[in-house]
């Protein structure tokens, strides 16, 4: 199933009103707390000491992945990540909906990687989240932006600077605003 299928429209009464319970945003402020705290100072060799902390949290860990210490994790209970995948400095995870990243790809340092956006159709502006996949090798550059819905191929690359808005094919290098091959 492709995450485009995986769209998720939560209920809003209002655009003011949160789409998560009184007990997911206690959970989400507990989570940035431990976060500054317990990990965020931390130097990179501590880094299954994140992880540590990231799995208390729900994040699926599958071997050694690496995930900076300025890195920004908005919902570990819906982050995936696999064995050498990296996450860098400064790097924004914006986890409103699932985000996988496969076997030994890089999300370089402050890109923005966003599962999140609003149906602008409605009144309620309900918050929609559809889920990104980021596969295996793959390479994000630093500060490109991935939009919701996305799967980033078997060894792809996204350049610096670049709004992906679709897709990525495998093997296949992307750039621009839209990127494009």
């Amino acid at each position: 199933m492709k995450p485009a299928d995986k769209v998720d429209i939560h209920s809003q009464n209002s655009p003011y009103d949160s789409p998560w319970t009184v007990g997911q945003r206690m959970k989400m402020l507990l989570w940035e707390y431990v976060w500054v705290i317990f990990c965020s100072w931390t130097p990179k060799p501590l880094n299954p000491w994140r992880l540590f902390w990231l799995k208390m949290f729900g994040a699926n860990i599958y071997g050694k992945p690496f995930v900076h210490q300025r890195a920004r994790i908005q919902i570990p209970w819906n982050l995936t990540m696999h064995h050498l995948a990296a996450v860098g400095d400064r790097t924004n995870i914006y986890s409103l909906g699932p985000i996988v990243i496969h076997e030994a790809a890089t999300v370089a340092q402050e890109a923005y990687i966003c599962t999140g956006t609003h149906a602008f159709d409605r009144p309620e502006k309900n918050l929609i989240t559809v889920p990104i996949i980021i596969e295996s090798n793959a390479f994000i550059g630093a500060r490109a932006f991935i939009l919701p819905g996305v799967t980033i191929g078997n060894s792809a690359i996204v350049g610096a600077c670049s709004v992906v808005t679709k897709n990525v094919a495998p093997n296949t290098i992307v750039r621009g605003n839209p990127a494009r091959v």
